[in-house]
């Protein structure tokens, strides 16, 4: 196993959690390398955890991917390492990991993390991704075998978030918000290859439905494209339709939070 170790949790940045992370994993494998992903996910928002994995570790080396948003900590859901090819997703299992084990080819195998020894003790109770997600994910990448983590788990068996709803019918494309970044910009379960479909290319407009309201968006390249204030529809890096609003926030202009559904079809 490669010595590569990426943080992902809803920890913040204004306590010491992440360091406490970080200093584990160091402890114990201090020839590691450790990527953050993010540690600003809303608080408990296991959705928009597992969107931004999913979207960021095809970029990220092949290694141990930790990932915590972890309402549940505490309880009886299960702490979980799962192999896709050639990484291993370590977290609990409440479908954070589902659209990352996903992209990286499907879960080959899944074990529950039920060896103490590779435990900091005691446990808490409430930070898990300290004394457990950490430490195991360390031992990992330091050559221990998947199959010492604990007890063999069916894949079938994993929490998968459902898929976001994403169609082409009737002359339009639906689906619903995935997520809103730190610029507020809303980005949808929608492919731009989906508007491609309907004929829809850069330079035209866009007509939306956004439940019972309905509006015109043009769609460009870039945010920018548009005067400042100006709503906007464009191809996100992820190849996923988002709305922006140049130097300002769409997701407050458009109200908008995330699984709600919106509906686009080209404007005639």
């Amino acid at each position: 196993m490669t010595s590569v170790i990426t943080m992902l949790t809803d920890y913040g940045l204004e306590d010491g959690f992440v360091a406490a992370c970080h200093g584990v994993i160091m402890k114990i494998a201090p020839e590691s390398r450790i990527i953050d992903v993010c540690h600003l996910i809303p608080a408990g928002d296991v959705r928009r955890g597992a969107a931004v994995l999913a979207q960021t570790v095809p970029y990220l080396p092949e290694g141990v991917h930790v990932a915590v948003v972890d309402p549940a900590v505490g309880t009886a859901r299960r702490a979980v390492a799962v192999r896709a090819g050639e990484r291993v997703f370590v977290g609990p299992d409440n479908g954070v990991l589902s659209w990352a084990v996903h992209a990286a080819g499907g879960a080959d195998e899944a074990y529950e993390l039920t060896n103490e020894e590779l435990f900091l003790t005691p446990v808490s109770r409430t930070f898990h991704g300290r004394d457990i997600f950490a430490p195991v994910a360390a031992h990992l990448a330091k050559g221990r075998a998947l199959t010492e983590v604990g007890t063999g788990l069916p894949v079938e068996r994993l929490v998968s978030l459902p898929e976001p709803t994403s169609r082409v019918r009737d002359g339009s494309a639906e689906g619903e918000v995935l997520s809103v970044d730190h610029f507020g910009n809303v980005q949808l379960s929608i492919r731009a290859e989906d508007l491609q479909s309907l004929g829809v290319e850069n330079g035209d407009t866009l007509a939306v439905r956004l439940g019972r309201r309905q509006m015109s968006v043009p769609y460009r390249e870039t945010f920018a494209a548009v005067p400042p204030g100006e709503v906007v529809a464009f191809a996100d890096s992820a190849g996923l339709v988002a709305f922006a609003v140049n130097s300002g926030d769409a997701a407050e202009r458009l109200g908008l939070p995330p699984g709600a559904h919106v509906r686009l079809s080209p404007a005639h």
